[in-house]
């Protein structure tokens, strides 16, 4: 397997287990209607992210490419948004995994941005 087929199916990886983890994560909430809310939409972005990006990777031509990834980069970083919602109204008490969960979205936001990028000068 070439050296971009493992990068590729890693990123599949992480991606599927960040929305799992948010999934599970979303399920240790405080109890309300605004966490009702909250983790419906962070669900729907954290597990878009992770299905968007496979699309990606099946991409029939650059601009299909670029068009999943812009998607790709846009619910990663909506699900970045709704942790920091979740962090600043304190409807966890699970911070350790509310900070791991923000990290990844972050580092997962910097590592699509990237691709999205380079994508987009070689169109």
């Amino acid at each position: 397997m070439t050296e971009k087929n493992l990068f590729i199916e890693n990123m599949k990886r992480r991606t599927k287990k960040f929305a799992v983890d948010t999934i599970k994560f979303c399920d240790s909430l405080k109890t309300s209607k605004a966490s009702a809310v909250i983790t419906y939409q962070l669900v729907k972005s954290a597990t878009s992210t992770g299905a968007n990006y496979r699309s990606a990777c099946t991409a029939r031509s650059r601009n299909e490419f670029f068009s999943k990834m812009c998607i790709v980069v846009e619910e990663v970083d909506e699900s970045e948004y709704w942790l920091e919602v979740i962090k600043d109204t304190k409807l966890s008490n699970n911070l350790a995994e509310l900070e791991r969960l923000t990290k990844e979205a972050t580092e997962l936001a910097k590592i699509t941005t990237k691709a999205k990028n380079v994508v987009a000068k070689n169109r």
